[in-house]
């Protein structure tokens, strides 16, 4: 599937916006990020939280820099056919990256079906 970087980033925004209140309500410190692949150039994964979770943080606070929530452009078009099928995989997604700035591991995703 093709996609060009403003595109992909509108679609991300799109799905972002239609997250449930309750679970982006609580989002502190953290922006989202589109980038087109990770560092390593891999195209197996899918998404980064970059930051440290919710019930981690101590004495979190005045002047941290922002968490990031990062979304890749291209392994999302390597993974899916339709635009249907990218809108699902970038839900799951920013589902699975936000759980773990609540400090919810991969295990307990994978228990809930996030994984």
């Amino acid at each position: 599937m093709e996609m060009d970087a403003a595109a992909f980033e509108q679609l991300v925004t799109d799905e972002l916006d239609r997250l449930p209140d309750d679970m982006v309500d609580g989002l502190d410190n953290v922006v989202f990020v589109v980038e087109d692949r990770p560092e390593d150039g891999s195209l197996g994964l899918l998404g980064l939280y970059d930051g440290l979770a919710l019930t981690e943080r101590g004495n979190y606070g005045m002047g941290e820099l922002p968490d990031r929530i990062v979304v890749f452009r291209e392994p999302h078009l390597a993974e899916c056919d339709t635009e249907d099928e990218l809108r699902d995989e970038v839900h799951t997604t920013l589902v699975h990256e936000i759980a773990h700035f609540y400090g919810i591991d991969d295990a307990q995703l994978h228990e809930l079906g996030w994984a």
